[in-house]
């Protein structure tokens, strides 16, 4: 039998989706691990999906989109996230995860090197690997309030680094870097002639800090993006989760090449897809500010139960995910813990470390469920030093 490439066993498995399929098999779960949104999609989003199949729309649209929804994109960027661009860098892919692959497709080639935020989301780690690249793991810790360190990524650097990957809003810590961050980190991409890649697929949902999208802060520096490729989703925002569709912003000049690529990968997203989310970013957002309101209302009453009990977490400022200190009681090995946790106490979390090596102690829950669901599974976590 042939083989597979050699480069294939690097690529880690999930840990999230570790403990989500071990629950799966368990009666009587209180799930908190996967990032889904508990409401339900918009009426208007489903009715443009089923028009659209009552249309027999199914056919094969351009690479990079249908021109209504592209020409939505390019609106709402420019509206939004202060990104001005035109038609021929929005290319509409398969969610933010196939947005985020090509990104790396198109920047990166064997033994590279990337930059990647840790604790970060696991296809960041994933993607790189499946490319025969190498993360580079920079830290995000809590004596520093889970922001880079410049002086830390100088000392990661290397003749084979070529991309910074940064998310902010954060998965899983619900962190936003500020401007002024987002501005060192673009100086130090400059400094070192990197890619960026901006993970920014929680963009609408912030608990006071603004979001900034980085290519805004490039284009305001210079005049034209030349190094930032922009990742969103429709997933998170409008409840869109099994519809998949997002979109990457390139920098300039990049047309002929997505086109290519886009061919060889995809083709083009469904065609129902694409009208519901055209749907979705031109239709009325009440549903998503509910939305946001749910997910505020749920952390608010998270944070209140583990502040009773003395547990210690990050106050997250974006995203739907509250990021927790179980260092207490997970002895080292937090995945371990999260296992014994789902089949002792019937609750399924995502590990710290599935995220990286400076989650190890820590583990992340989705707000985005039941207010009763979230607080019932949380008062199953050992609280330290014996409080009930």
């Amino acid at each position: 039998m042939p083989h597979l490439a050699q480069h294939i066993d690097t690529v880690p498995g999930s840990g999230i989706r570790h403990i989500f399929e071990m629950s799966t098999k368990l009666e009587g779960i209180v799930s908190l691990v996967i990032g889904e949104p508990d409401v339900a999609v918009a009426p208007h989003i489903a009715d443009a999906a089923k028009r659209a199949w009552d249309a027999d729309a199914t056919d094969y649209t351009p690479n990079g989109g249908i021109v209504p929804l592209r020409e939505a994109i390019v609106d709402k960027l420019a509206r939004e996230n202060d990104i001005h661009v035109d038609l021929e860098r929005v290319w509409v892919t398969v969610g933010a995860t196939q947005a985020l692959y090509q990104a790396m497709t198109l920047t990166l080639q064997a033994g590279d090197e990337v930059l990647i935020p840790d604790p970060g989301y696991t296809t960041f780690t994933m993607g790189v690997r499946m490319l025969d690249a190498h993360p580079i793991p920079y830290s995000l810790l809590p004596e520093r309030g889970f922001l880079p360190s410049i002086e830390e990524l100088e000392s990661l650097i290397t003749e084979r680094t070529r991309v910074l990957i940064v998310n902010s809003p954060s998965n899983p810590l619900g962190a936003i870097f500020p401007e002024a961050v987002l501005r060192e980190l673009l100086d130090f991409a400059k400094r070192h002639d990197l890619w960026i890649i901006s993970d920014e697929v929680y963009e609408y949902f912030t608990y006071g800090d603004k979001h900034v999208s980085i290519a805004s802060l490039e284009a305001a520096d210079s005049g034209q993006p030349s190094r930032v490729f922009s990742a969103f989703s429709l997933s998170k925002t409008y409840a869109m989760t099994g519809i998949r569709v997002g979109y990457l912003v390139t920098p300039p000049g990049l047309a002929a090449t997505m086109r290519t690529v886009q061919e060889a990968t995809i083709s083009c997203v469904s065609t129902p897809g694409q009208f519901a989310a055209l749907a979705a970013i031109t239709g009325d957002h009440s549903h998503v500010a509910a939305a946001k309101a749910h997910y505020r209302a749920n952390l608010v009453a998270a944070t209140n139960a583990l502040d009773a009990r003395g547990i210690r977490y990050l106050p997250p400022t974006g995203a739907f995910y509250l990021w927790i200190d179980v260092s207490h009681v997970s002895r080292g090995d937090v995945a371990e813990w999260a296992e014994n946790f789902l089949l002792e106490k019937r609750v399924a979390v995502a590990p710290g470390s599935a995220f990286g090596r400076s989650g190890e102690g820590w583990m992340r829950v989705c707000l985005a469920t039941e207010e009763s669901q979230l607080l019932e599974g949380l008062s199953r976590i050992p609280a330290p030093g014996g409080l009930a």
